[in-house]
């Protein structure tokens, strides 16, 4: 672990992506699929935070997957919604 959070330190990411990482990859927020249950991921000063909930992009903007409810975010990663399986 410690080696990853030195390449992501090099790749000028901080070491909270780590903890991020543990599933799928993450994309860059420009490849983000619309009309489907994503994680997004936001810079907040210099950390990385995963959003707790799924959201979904649409033509006007992210939503709540869940409510529909408009989000104001402005993510930087996204990753497929883990499955309920």
């Amino acid at each position: 672990m410690r080696d990853r959070c030195m390449l992501l330190r090099r790749a000028r990411v901080p070491c909270e992506m780590e903890a991020m990482d543990e599933r799928a990859m993450w994309e860059g927020i420009s490849t983000a699929p619309y009309e489907r249950a994503l994680e997004l991921a936001v810079i907040e000063g210099n950390r990385v935070h995963p959003l707790i909930f799924a959201c979904r992009r649409t033509p006007s903007g992210w939503v709540n997957d869940t409510t529909r409810e408009r989000v104001v975010v402005h993510p930087t990663h996204w990753r497929p919604w883990p499955s309920k399986d």
